[in-house]
């Protein structure tokens, strides 16, 4: 019934910058938080950033002051800005975010976690 996809991954170079953006789609009544995780082969899926629904924005240490996070609410979008990128950013980069969607046939609301598919950011020369 919602259903989240990214795009903006691709090849970098060391230095480089790339700028992710993940879209939610359907039933929408309203988005929560909205966070950025990365996963590389073999290796825990942590949290990159997240960003609360007034705005509020916090960073794992390995990517403060070299990411950015943001949204824009009438697109239901959020963006990862991606600055001064290093070979140890290369990893899948899954977006999620918790929404409250709505049924057309009945005034009940749901609340749930949606994640997106993934897209692939590497950083090599």
């Amino acid at each position: 019934q919602v259903q989240l996809v990214e795009s903006g991954g691709g090849l970098v170079q060391p230095g480089g910058s790339l700028r992710l953006s993940c879209t939610a789609s359907g039933r929408i009544f309203s988005i929560g938080a909205m966070n950025w995780y990365r996963q590389a082969p073999g290796k825990e899926r942590d949290v990159v950033a997240t960003i609360t629904s007034g705005g509020s924005t916090n960073y794992a240490d390995s990517v403060k002051g070299r990411f950015t996070i943001s949204r824009d609410n009438a697109k239901n979008t959020v963006y990862l800005q991606m600055n001064s990128l290093k070979p140890e950013d290369t990893a899948a980069y899954y977006c999620n975010a918790d929404v409250t969607y709505y049924s057309g046939y009945s005034s009940s609301r749901y609340r749930d976690i949606y994640w997106g598919q993934g897209t692939q950011v590497t950083v090599s020369s």
